[in-house]
């Protein structure tokens, strides 16, 4: 890992941009920790670093306020990584699918996101060796938003993370169910009942699948972009419980 350039707030938060091979990342730390804090890792969608940056630091600097350092990585084929062909071609085909009318098929889901999470998901684990060796940073670790996908994965193979914040929002392949079935870390659901952008019921389905004994799904009206704040807090909350 290498820190490339380095800003603090007029909160005191540490906001420091790194590399980690070709992969670029954030990291965020609170102004006053006097012992090695635990971490949250911000997951987001492949829409790139600087576009979802507003929403990351915002999240972030929350994080800082609780307690935690606060980091997140670019995805497979976003931002100025090069392009993930497979996962373009799935897009264009989804985008023509929508757009027509039509249902959205597996084979598309399937190729759509199954390549981004076996390529991310490693990505994450290796930004997480880099991030944990740092003295500030302690763990536990929790996981929080993105697609859900993504998460869903990191929480069946890597036991370093303690909980887990999802957001169903993104389409989910069959096989994630399975997948689902294993997960036994407590979680935090964020739900938006008329998500334009999201199968309402396989999410349903898919939060009934977790194996978690712990798991919470908290449902809210609204788009794809309306989530309350108070459901962040609630969130939040959730965190606090169990990375304190």
């Amino acid at each position: 890992m290498q820190f490339t350039s380095e800003q603090r707030f007029d909160d005191g938060v540490l906001e420091r941009e790194f590399t980690l091979g070709e992969i670029p990342g954030i990291l965020w730390t609170p102004a006053s920790a006097s012992a090695p804090v635990p971490l949250i890792l911000l997951g987001h969608p492949p829409l790139g670093l600087r576009k979802m940056y507003p929403r990351l630091v915002a999240r972030a600097r929350q994080s800082a306020a609780d307690g935690f350092a606060a980091a997140t990585i670019e995805l497979p084929g976003s931002g100025d990584r090069p392009r993930f062909a497979a996962v373009e071609q799935a897009r264009a085909d989804l985008h023509r699918t929508l757009e027509a009318g039509e249902p959205v098929t597996d084979e598309i889901v399937d190729r759509l996101v199954l390549p981004l999470v076996d390529k991310a998901v490693p990505e994450w684990q290796a930004a997480l060796d880099a991030l944990l060796s740092l003295p500030e940073i302690g763990g536990p670790v929790g996981y929080s938003g993105g697609v859900i996908s993504i998460g869903v994965r990191l929480a069946v193979v890597e036991p370093r993370i303690s909980a887990a914040v999802l957001f169903a929002g993104s389409f989910v392949p069959r096989s994630m169910f399975e997948e689902a079935r294993q997960v036994t870390i407590p979680l935090h659901v964020l739900l938006q009942w008329d998500d334009e952008d999201n199968d309402r019921q396989a999410a349903l389905d898919l939060f009934d699948a977790f194996g978690s004994k712990e798991k919470t799904l908290h449902a809210n009206m609204g788009g794809h972009t309306g989530v309350p704040q108070f459901a962040g807090d609630a969130a939040a909350r959730f965190f606090t419980r169990h990375l304190s």
